[in-house]
């Protein structure tokens, strides 16, 4: 099972996210911010990072951005369930930014599960 960094500026639902991966057998560490993705994930990459886009500087499309850039093999799905835009542009400006799947907040776990699934079968 993939090695998930999980990125979510809201407490509860990073939570309940980290949770439900672990119940699906994956190894979960977790950053409340972009800044401490980029960091977690420069001591030691994750095989995949899911990361909100609307959250503190650095914010989600930034991040992703940081990402790719450093590495592009970097698996990565984009949530969001909206901010200033809708949910749908934003997850629409993240795939343009190098996110391979996105997920409208809420959410269901099946949803979840076929997310990492096709993003863990891509060749990158």
């Amino acid at each position: 099972m993939p090695d998930i960094l999980l990125v979510d500026d809201d407490d509860s639902f990073r939570l309940m996210v980290s949770e439900t991966l672990k119940q699906l057998g994956h190894t979960v560490r977790e950053a409340s911010n972009g800044a401490d993705a980029l960091r977690l994930y420069a001591e030691q990459r994750a095989d995949l990072v899911l990361t909100d886009i609307v959250m503190p500087p650095p914010e989600g499309l930034e991040t992703i951005y940081t990402l790719r850039l450093n590495d592009p093999k970097c698996r990565i799905i984009a949530m969001s369930g909206g901010g200033r835009l809708n949910a749908t542009d934003y997850l629409e400006i993240a795939r343009k930014s190098g996110a391979q799947r996105v997920l409208h907040k809420p959410f269901s776990q099946e949803e979840l599960s076929l997310a990492i699934k096709q993003t863990m079968a891509l060749l990158l």
